[in-house]
């Protein structure tokens, strides 16, 4: 029984941004988990060709699927084409975004416009056209990848900020129009983790290294696959009735006001 909650097989889950990053590793998850995975990029065919057959390493059935998600024709295109090849979504991360650190004086319009329009507007884009077939069968389950910036500010990200703190509230109003119709609607907050990206930061004696292990209480960087639990918990009927929730994935650091740099 207990173990049933988390079972996602028959499931179809798509993931946007999915070809690498903590993206292909909740993908990674919800596969292990039974699901069916649809992978999205917009890079380049080979990436994504490339992100199926590691999925497929593994045993997961996975398919690829290259669109734009800020571009409504092309998701609709590419949801119809999932929901002939694939199947109906069941589970949906919309997990594409970007950042671009600028302090906000010196930010162009157009680069603050685009970022909002990858973090904020595609996540409505795609759950809009998703969500039609939930509705229709009365199940479904989708995720918005939020961020620690979806509660507070940083320095040289402040189109992120405020486009992961929109999402938050989507997040929470998609809840409350689609709950009834047996949908729930939550994010993901990943905290800070060890990723490609983030490999030249985190040398021993960087500034922000021991800036980020001092401001975390676990005193360490976050494991891409310390997600996998979060995604599969909340594509899950285990949370069935966990609705408009945001959960932080962040070693507890929105928990601590923090400590001096001289404190064990």
């Amino acid at each position: 029984m207990s173990t049933e909650l988390f079972n996602l097989k028959g499931k179809v889950a798509l993931v946007t941004g999915s070809t690498h990053g903590l993206g292909m590793a909740m993908a990674k998850g919800l596969g292990l988990a039974g699901a069916k995975l649809v992978v999205n990029g917009n890079s380049s065919q080979t990436k994504i060709d490339d992100a199926v057959k590691f999925y497929e390493s593994l045993g997961i059935e996975a398919y690829g699927f290259k669109f734009n998600v800020t571009e409504e024709d092309q998701v609709i295109k590419a949801i119809n084409d999932i929901q002939v090849a694939v199947g109906p979504i069941d589970i949906l991360v919309n997990n594409a975004g970007i950042i671009k650190r600028t302090p906000l004086e010196d930010m162009d319009v157009e680069d603050f416009k685009e970022v909002i329009n990858v973090d904020l507007v595609s996540p409505f884009i795609v759950s809009k056209h998703v969500v039609k077939a939930m509705i229709e069968k009365k199940e479904g389950k989708i995720i918005n990848i939020c961020s620690m910036m979806s509660e507070l500010g940083r320095n040289t990200v402040g189109a992120y900020a405020a486009a992961k703190g929109g999402l938050k509230m989507l997040t929470q109003n998609m809840a409350t129009e689609w709950a009834k119709h047996n949908i729930q609607v939550n994010g993901i907050g990943p905290g800070y983790f060890a990723t490609s990206q983030t490999a030249p930061i985190r040398e021993e004696g960087h500034p922000f290294n021991d800036f980020i292990l001092n401001r975390t209480p676990s005193a360490k960087w976050g494991d891409p696959d310390d997600l996998c639990g979060a995604a599969i918990f909340l594509s899950s009927k285990a949370s069935d009735f966990v609705n408009g929730h945001i959960l932080y994935v962040d070693g507890g650091i929105l928990a601590t006001i923090g400590k001096p740099s001289n404190e064990n």
